[in-house]
């Protein structure tokens, strides 16, 4: 491996990509062209390779550090890495969902441009917010309705939820401002937590606020949003687009627009495979891996790519 280069790396499209790491107790280092982890005991010292080539986001957990030459290479591959608590929650960035991005310049400019060539005008931001919601709605219908392993844990579109879903789409429609959308999104989500806690844990259920999980099911709604996050993060980083230009949680958060496109994916996987491990009573790292399989099963980041680059699509402004 000696005299590798960068320019050698086989790329591997980011919607592709199939590993997402969360590492503790660790050093992250480059070594002989590769990135690696080194862990220690009191016996011995343990080296492990990271493929950096297939990896979308690196998550660093309690008691890790990570070398200069080793982000230089995560940023050659585009790999996105931040800082995080015990689990994986929470990332330390202030108010802001953030990771260290890779500062390549060769990134297309035309998503950015088309974007914020409606981002500046209320009724086409409007207009957008409402599509994001259209299609996360759409993906809650397609998994919820046809995905085998949902509905063995008997998840499913319900009369009731069918309906609900329905008066989502219609709501969304004909929200008037941001502020009427969020509210729509939050009573639509309550429902969801309400179906699935009576369904998989047979009790009520009470969303905690982020970082005060005390139970399973609000502890791996965290986890798998951050997960979620950082799918979202690395989409936006490939199309060139700013974080802080949200199309519905901007009001606060710089970073905004990663909690957006999350959202496209969130209620539909994140949210019923929580309860499942819950139910289940998973430890942490084993509820990590399911949902890292079932978004690369549910094919998550190419709906993300598509949705979005939709977006700009059929609200860009450029041309009219």
């Amino acid at each position: 491996m000696d005299g590798f280069k960068s320019s050698e790396m086989k790329s591997i499209l980011h919607s592709k990509r199939s590993n997402i790491y969360f590492l503790e107790h660790c050093r992250v280092m480059q070594k002989d062209g590769r990135v690696l982890y080194l862990t220690e005991d009191s016996k011995q010292e343990s080296y492990f390779n990271i493929p950096i080539c297939n990896t979308i986001v690196i998550l660093l957990g309690s008691g890790t550090s990570i070398t200069q030459a080793a982000a230089r290479m995560l940023a050659q591959a585009g790999v996105l890495f931040g800082f995080c608590g015990g689990g994986g929650t929470p990332l330390f960035d202030g108010n802001s969902i953030e990771f260290v991005t890779p500062q390549s310049e060769y990134r297309p400019p035309l998503f950015v441009q088309q974007w914020l060539s409606f981002w500046y005008i209320d009724e086409f931001r409007l207009k957008a917010a409402k599509q994001l919601q259209r299609y996360r709605i759409s993906f809650i219908k397609k998994i919820w309705s046809s995905n085998r392993d949902l509905n063995q844990f008997g998840l499913s579109i319900s009369d009731e939820l069918y309906s609900a879903l329905n008066d989502y789409s219609s709501q969304n429609d004909n929200a008037s401002n941001v502020t009427n959308l969020l509210t729509i999104e939050a009573r639509f989500t309550k429902l969801l937590y309400k179906y699935a806690a009576t369904t998989l844990l047979k009790s009520e259920f009470s969303r905690s606020k982020e970082g005060e999980s005390t139970d399973l099911a609000n502890s791996f709604l965290d986890h798998g949003n951050y997960l979620a996050y950082g799918l979202a993060a690395s989409v936006l980083w490939v199309l060139g687009i700013p974080h802080a230009f949200a199309l519905m949680h901007g009001k606060t958060r710089r970073g905004a627009l990663v909690f957006d496109v999350a959202d496209i994916i969130k209620d539909a996987v994140v949210l019923p495979w929580a309860f499942i491990c819950a139910a289940r009573n998973y430890q942490d790292s084993t509820f990590r891996k399911q949902l890292i399989v079932v978004f690369n099963e549910l094919k998550v980041m190419d709906y993300m790519f598509d949705s979005v680059q939709q977006i700009c699509s059929d609200n860009n402004q450029m041309e009219t």
